[in-house]
This record gives structure tokens, sequence and C-alpha cells, in this order.
């Protein structure tokens, strides 16, 4: 029996799924160990998708039920396909663009989560370096295979030619495979099915977990985001919108 397309696609999703779990156990205890650390001392976990579709990795990350409350999500108009989706590349691949965002969003003091699976865009680079300057500790998650697999000269690099998983504090392997799309379809010799959204978002909320387990262990009150959708959830809310609307830009 011939194996469809869409289950083609599902198989290698679990299978990415299942290579994250295995494979970056370490790496993501190091990651929540950055983010505990932070929520301890009442520092913020910044985050940020610097290019088109990786914004979802700070919306997927900021006031989210079941979430951690001290996320200050980084989603600067800029790189937004709201705004326009040939303007958000133009905007990811300004040299020094992303200094001025990480200004905008008061990011001098926590944790900054650089989201983006593949790794190479200047603003990428410029946040990690810029972060690591202002000592802000970094977590990048991405994928090497692909950048590692990008050519030195193409045009979406950071003039260092520098990769996000060489330059942060600690690396997640999101194991985005290079060119993204994992489904092959002979007929129109195309790729099909995109994953990097995905694994990132899987990566990310693995790293919330194993950092609510170690505030936990530590003893350390948790704060975490009802879904306003349920009864209550807008009380059990309001007093992190008090304690931190002031500090989070996006509140």
């Amino acid at each position: 029996m011939v194996e469809s397309l869409t289950e083609g696609y599902w198989k290698k999703v679990v299978t990415l799924y299942e290579t994250i779990v295995k494979e970056e156990d370490e790496s993501i205890s190091k990651a929540a160990e950055l983010l505990a650390s932070a929520i301890e001392k009442d520092q913020l976990v910044h985050v940020i998708g610097p290019g088109g579709h990786s914004n979802m990795g700070a919306e997927e990350m900021f006031y989210r039920a079941g979430g951690l409350v001290p996320v200050n999500a980084i989603l600067d108009p800029g790189t937004l396909l709201a705004m326009g989706a040939r303007r958000s590349t133009i905007i990811e691949r300004t040299p020094g663009y992303g200094v001025s965002v990480l200004n905008a969003y008061n990011v001098d003091n926590g944790v900054l989560v650089i989201v983006n699976a593949y790794g190479i865009n200047a603003m990428c680079i410029d946040v990690a370096l810029e972060a690591k300057r202002r000592g802000v500790s970094t977590v990048g998650i991405t994928s090497r295979e692909f950048a590692e697999n990008t050519p030195p000269d193409h045009p979406a690099r950071h003039p260092s030619k520098a990769n996000l998983c060489d330059v942060v504090d600690v690396h997640v392997d999101c194991h985005m495979p290079f060119g993204d799309a994992v489904v092959h379809v002979e007929e129109i010799k195309k790729n099909i099915g995109p994953v990097s959204t995905l694994v990132n978002l899987f990566t990310l909320n693995l790293v919330v977990i194993k950092t609510v387990e170690l505030l936990v262990s530590k003893g350390v009150e948790v704060p975490i985001w009802t879904s306003a959708n349920v009864p209550g959830g807008d009380e059990a809310n309001r007093a992190y919108m008090e304690r931190y609307a002031s500090r989070i830009k996006l509140l």
C-alpha cells in the first residue's frame, strides 16, 4: 500500500519530536536553568522570533494558558508578516536593526530566548551578540543542520557569517532539516509540509515545562497563566496583570 502524503508528513513530524526529546534533554535542562534563574530573581524571560513565521515562537510563550507569566514577548512590527511579507524579509536581513528593538523592549537583564529555526539572518545574530554584550544570558532555538548547510555568501546571512547556534550561551537544536518542508511531491518536483514552526514550538514548550519543574523543586512560586476562556480565568490572571503590566511591554 502506497503511503499517503499526509501519512508521510505526520510520521516525519513524530520522528522529529522523538529526536528532540532523545537528543536535546541536556541542552533543554541547561536552557531551563537560565529561565528558572531569571524568574527566581524576579527578572523577565525575553523572547524574540526574528523573522516572519519565527514570531510565532514569541507568541507561543506569551500570555499563554499554562505558560509562564513573566515573559516579555518581542513582537516588533518590522518582521511581522501582517505588516508585509517582503518587508519582513528585508528587515530581518538589516544589520543593526535588532539592537534598537532590544532597546525598545527594555532587554537589559534576565534571559533572552531567540527562536529561529534557520538561525543565520542579521537580526538573529545581532540580538544574540547585543544581549551578551549587555550581560543578558541567551538561549537559541534553532537548527544546526540548516545553518551549517547554508552557503556563507547567502544574502540572508549576518555580515559575520555566524550561526545562531554558535553565538548563544545555550543552543537547543530544533532539528529542522535543511529546506524545512519534508514531503516530496514527485509530480511537481517540490517539497511541501514545512516543520519549522512545529519543531520550534515543541522545543520551546519542553523548555518551559522543564523550567517549571526546576522552580517547583526549589519551592519557588511559579506564575502561570490560566486560560481567560475558562470560568474564573480572568480572576486568576488579574493579580499577574497588575504585577507585570508595567514591566512587560505588550501586556
